[in-house]
This record gives C-alpha cells, sequence and structure tokens, in this order.
C-alpha cells in the first residue's frame, strides 16, 4: 500500500494519505479507463462516440480549471467555484445518466489527484467518487423539458447528500468547533452553504436568455 500512498499529519493532527507517483499515475489510468468505458457501454450511439469522447473531456478539463477558481473557500474543505459542478453536469443533459454518472466518477478520481484529502478508504469513496459521480444525476433529465436546470439541481442534490454523510459520518466531531451541538446539523449546514451558494449562481446565469439559448444550441452540436 505504501507503494502508492504515503501518510501525511496535518494540521489537526490527523492522519491523512497522500498519493504517491506511482498513486497518482494509477489514478489517472484509472479514470481515463473509467471515462472510456462509459463511453463504450453508454452512448447513445456508438458512431458518435469519439465526438462524446471530446465533448466530455472538454467539459471535464473545464470543469477542472473552474474548481480552480474559488469565490469563497471554506475552512473545512467545500468552496464557491466559477461554475465547476455545471460542466460535469453537462454531460449527463447532453448523453443521459450512464454517460453522466461515468463521467462524474472520472472527474471524483482527478480531484482525487488534484486535491486528495484522504483519510480513509470510506472516505475516499464518499468524498470523492460519490459525490463528484453524483453530477451525472443530470442525465435522468436529459430529455426533459427545462432538462439542464433540473438535472443541475438534481446533480447539485445528489453530490449534497453525499457530502452531508460525510461530514456527519468522517467530520462530525468539528461540529462544536463551529458552535453545533449536533454532528447532522453541522453537515447539514456547512455542505448547504456553499453548495447552495454556488447553485444559486449557477441557475442565475443559465436563466440568462442568451445563456440558455447557447446550452441548448452546444446540446445539438453534442449530439448532431
Amino acid at each position: 500500500m505504501s507503494f502508492f500512498v504515503t501518510k501525511v499529519v496535518n494540521e489537526w493532527d490527523e492522519v491523512t494519505y497522500q498519493p504517491t507517483v506511482a498513486g497518482f499515475t494509477a489514478l489517472v489510468i484509472i479514470m481515463i479507463a473509467v471515462l472510456l468505458a462509459g463511453i463504450a457501454f453508454f452512448g447513445k450511439n456508438r458512431k458518435f462516440s469519439a465526438k462524446q469522447l471530446a465533448f466530455s473531456a472538454m467539459a471535464i478539463a473545464l470543469a477542472t480549471v473552474t474548481s480552480f477558481i474559488k469565490l469563497f473557500h471554506m475552512p473545512m474543505g467545500g468552496s464557491v467555484t466559477l461554475l465547476s459542478m455545471l460542466f460535469i453536469s453537462l454531460i449527463g443533459y447532453w448523453y443521459g445518466l450512464g454517460a453522466g454518472l461515468t463521467a462524474g466518477f472520472a472527474y471524483g478520481i482527478l480531484q482525487m489527484v488534484l486535491d486528495p484529502y484522504i483519510l480513509s478508504v470510506p472516505q475516499m469513496l464518499v468524498d470523492y467518487i460519490f459525490a463528484f459521480g453524483a453530477l451525472g444525476l443530470s442525465g435522468l433529465f436529459s430529455n426533459s423539458k427545462h432538462g439542464l436546470i433540473k438535472g443541475y439541481v438534481a446533480s447539485v442534490l445528489g453530490r449534497y447528500f453525499f457530502a452531508f454523510l460525510s461530514g456527519w459520518i468522517f467530520f462530525g466531531t468539528y461540529a462544536s468547533y463551529y458552535g453545533f451541538n449536533s454532528g447532522v446539523i453541522y453537515s447539514l449546514a456547512y455542505n448547504g452553504a456553499y453548495l447552495a451558494a454556488e447553485a444559486a449562481i449557477t441557475i442565475v446565469v443559465l436563466l440568462i436568455p442568451p445563456v440558455a439559448s447557447a446550452m441548448k444550441r452546444i446540446k445539438e452540436l453534442a449530439l448532431s
């Protein structure tokens, strides 16, 4: 195990795990394999799998770049970014639930490479794989009227659910530090603060008529 990860003691005296070079390499390979497998199994039309891969990779790249543009950063992790969740949600909106979930999982692995905070395997799965994977829930509304707004809300709620679980189970001991008597209330409030703020900003942007028209046009291009 030490070949892929190394132990680090952080400022809170917690033992966290950071990937080694071999670990980073393995995670990148896994991310690419997951994305390719998702395209192969969940592509709406095999003939367009190359275009689907290109559009999905572009969206993941944009999500990654904007995830570093933080409008506000929370002290224990989590931040309001420049619409980063939207770009992953777009993949499900374009190509459906299977492709969206796959891209979300791949993005979670990429976030684990770029900004790892790992206390244990269960925490890693909940915070990275499941939470970011849930952004693919937008695919539930890929063919619905106002599907982008509905799908984005579903994506954020899915991520919020797993962020809440993580905050409650793995970080609930910090509740008293922030004046909360309950780990449940602490996690609901803490994670809700930054996720709701980013969601509100994104929805306002999506409701701007030129933006809404551009999003429809981009979906047409992605599926043509």
